[in-house]
C-alpha cells in the first residue's frame, strides 16, 4: 500500500512526498528471545512450534558481553500470542544500520546523549551503534555488540 501525503516536518524543515509503507511491515513485531548456549536447539524448536516466522528466518545472533544467544524473529500481530516466550522482549530496528533497541533503551540513549533531557525529536547518529542491541538494566543503558552465529531457514 503507498501512502501519498505530503508532510512537514516543523523541527528539521524536511519535506516528505510518497512515503511507500508496506502493509505487512505494519502487521508485524519484532522478538527476540536470549537462550543459554547449551539451550539454543531446545529455544529455536519452541520458537518454530510456536510461531509463523514471517521471512522464513531466525537471526541468532552472539555477543562478547552476553553469555547468551540472541534468537530474534518476525511474527505477524494477529498471530501474536496472549502468552510471549519466556525470556523474550519486543524490538525495534533501524534498518541502515541494524541496530536492535527497546523503547525503554532509546529513552535512556537519548537522555544519555542529551544531557539527561528526553526529547523526542533529538538526532541519534545510528552509525555508532551498527551492529548493536541497546537493552536497559535497571535505569543503565547496556549495548551489546553482536555478530550473527547463524540464520536458521525455515
Amino acid at each position: 500500500m503507498t501512502y501519498d501525503k505530503s508532510t512537514f516536518l516543523s523541527d528539521s524543515e524536511l519535506f516528505i512526498r510518497s512515503i511507500d509503507i508496506k502493509q505487512e511491515d505494519l502487521k508485524n513485531k519484532l522478538f527476540c528471545t536470549f537462550s543459554s548456549k547449551d539451550g539454543l536447539e531446545r529455544t529455536l524448536s519452541t520458537i518454530k512450534s510456536e510461531y509463523t516466522i514471517m521471512y522464513g528466518k531466525i537471526f541468532v545472533l552472539e555477543s562478547e558481553d552476553s553469555d547468551e544467544y540472541l534468537c530474534t524473529y518476525n511474527i505477524e500481530i494477529p498471530e501474536a500470542p496472549t502468552k510471549v516466550l519466556a525470556n523474550t522482549i519486543l524490538l525495534h530496528r533501524k534498518k541502515e544500520t541494524n541496530t536492535l533497541y527497546t523503547i525503554n533503551s532509546l529513552n535512556t540513549l537519548i537522555k544519555h546523549l542529551n544531557e539527561g533531557i528526553l526529547d523526542t525529536s533529538f538526532r541519534i547518529n545510528w552509525s555508532n551503534y551498527q551492529n548493536t542491541v541497546l537493552l536497559t538494566q535497571g535505569s543503565e543503558l547496556k549495548k551489546l555488540a553482536t555478530k550473527i552465529y547463524k540464520i536458521i531457514v525455515i
